[in-house]
């Protein structure tokens, strides 16, 4: 498993920041590769996404959401990947938030791209384009403020 950290402050309240990532259907309008994320229920996500030039399809289920604090996720089935992202309080009207992502590169393409930093890229620009999304807004397009333990 390779694994990815990156840390990202954005200029919103932690509340406003947590509420618009837990819009899972919006990840396409800022995610690179992400196609698609359907929200089935409260703990089950189904995403489509281009990886290395190839469509993929997989799973996941939100194993730990905490308003305001972390949510935590793992695939099942299909491309192997899990993580979480924890929101911090920096001021009133400023955040950070720290990403972990845990993901299995499957073939020579992706793991040559794993390599060479092409994930890690990607992940940098994906925060970068959250934080530019939703400081643009100034407010979340919506909230689930549900706790999964």
């Amino acid at each position: 498993m390779s694994v990815i950290e990156k840390t990202i402050e954005i200029n919103v309240p932690v509340k406003t920041a947590y509420n618009q990532w837990t819009q899972f259907e919006e990840f396409p309008r800022f995610m690179e590769g992400v196609e698609q994320v359907r929200q089935v229920d409260d703990k089950h996500l189904h995403w489509k996404a281009s990886i290395g030039g190839k469509q993929k399809e997989w799973d996941a289920v939100i194993t730990e959401q905490i308003p305001d604090q972390r949510i935590a996720w793992m695939s099942q089935g299909g491309t192997k990947n899990g993580g979480m992202v924890i929101f911090s309080r920096v001021s009133e009207n400023k955040s950070k938030l720290n990403l972990r992502l845990e993901y299995e590169p499957e073939g020579a393409v992706e793991k040559t791209g794993d390599t060479i930093g092409v994930v890690s890229g990607r992940v940098e620009g994906d925060l970068q384009r959250f934080k530019d999304f939703i400081e643009s807004r100034g407010q979340e397009t919506g909230a689930w403020r549900g706790k999964v333990a």
